[in-house]
């Protein structure tokens, strides 16, 4: 079953578009997307392109999707294609853009590599997808004025906490041991995050960020090597959860759901050059917790294992990481999912689904 096909996947992406108060900002707006195929750019553009259907003609939004696979595309974004609203280009966002079909008003950058064990055995990529990828797209913002820019950062920019807070706001920073092949992908995401600031500064590009915490829904991919994305395919094929650690970590979560919302919020109400923590306290959990949550959902039992190595070196160290929301919530966006509504609901979706999902790397 595809996804536009499944009524409980679009009852969500109505209620987003009830939830949202600022539609009206893009009407008649281009945006364009990276990383368009990957979990969050995919929940984004159904949302989008749904919310068009019940505008006039002359005032939808345009979106330009980009990505590594026009074969993925065709097949999930098939009820999008003939609209003449939704153009795919298949692009390595590390390269320059070349001649695009219209100039967007809005940029996303959501293309990234995001799963450990791509940490661990794709490390390069892993650092330029995120800072080559980033100036890349700045580069053509800063082209057009009064364009807006939004970059899709990380919880993993803070580093460890040592215990110097309970919850990291924005102007927090913990440590990372920049001596390690884990700190490829967090590092990126610091100096990602510092490109913007530049541009803001040099060629007054209107840049807003977004922290996002360990993500996950229905839109996520087979490959996803995160624990959360693996304790939901365990549960949605009611297989034992596997967890690889004493699961003593403590962190923050985010539905798809809350986490599209929360970037159309910052994107169309952010202020200029700021970063916004994208958090709700009901979805902060330890990870044997959130095996217990989808194992008890799924039937079945957690069990425990080694992680192997390539695994190891991709997992990260941090033991505590949990993100202080109240600024992005200040804006009036609220969380609807708790962990324990929104994991159990991800299964059940996706085991209605019975998707043939695609690899972690294909069309990201």
């Amino acid at each position: 079953m595809e996804w536009m096909k499944h009524e409980k996947y679009i009852a969500l992406l109505k209620d987003l578009e009830e939830r949202f108060p600022y539609w009206d900002r893009l009407e008649g707006k281009t945006l364009s997307i990276s990383g368009v195929s990957g979990m969050l750019g995919s929940f984004l553009t159904d949302a989008v392109m749904l919310h068009n259907q019940s505008l006039p003609q002359k005032v939808q939004c345009r979106i330009l999707g980009v990505g590594r696979s026009t074969t993925f595309a065709a097949r999930r974004f098939a009820p999008w294609l003939g609209s003449g609203l939704f153009t795919f280009l298949e692009q390595d966002v590390t390269a320059p853009l070349g001649e695009l079909p219209y100039t967007p008003d809005y940029w996303i950058h959501a293309a990234s590599t995001t799963h450990p064990v791509a940490y661990a055995t794709e490390p390069v990529n892993t650092i330029l997808s995120n800072v080559l990828g980033t100036r890349s797209l700045l580069e053509r913002a800063s082209e057009k004025a009064g364009s807006r820019f939004l970059l899709l950062s990380s919880v993993e920019v803070y580093g460890e906490n040592r215990g110097e807070t309970e919850y990291f706001r924005e102007n927090d920073c913990g440590y990372i041991d920049c001596n390690t092949l884990r700190a490829g992908y967090l590092e990126a995401k610091r100096v990602s995050e510092a490109l913007c600031q530049a541009y803001l500064a040099e060629k007054k590009t209107d840049i807003v960020i977004i922290r996002l915490p360990r993500c996950y829904g229905p839109t996520m991919k087979l490959g996803d090597s995160k624990a959360v994305a693996q304790f939901i395919k365990k549960g949605v094929r009611r297989e034992e959860i596997v967890l690889k650690s004493q699961g003593n970590q403590l962190y923050s979560y985010a539905h798809a759901f809350d986490a599209v919302l929360g970037i159309l919020w910052v994107l169309l109400a952010g202020e200029n050059g700021q970063a916004y923590n994208l958090a709700d306290k009901r979805s902060d959990i330890r990870l044997k917790d959130l095996a217990k949550l989808a194992a008890d959902h799924a039937g079945t039992r957690v069990v425990f294992d080694l992680p192997d190595e390539t695994e190891r070196r991709g997992y990260s160290t941090a033991s505590k990481a949990l993100l202080d929301g109240e600024k992005l919530q200040a804006l009036g966006w609220q969380a609807r999912y708790d962990i324990a509504s929104g994991i159990q609901e991800t299964i059940d979706i996706l085991r209605e689904l019975d998707l043939d999902w695609p690899s972690g790397k294909e069309g990201v």
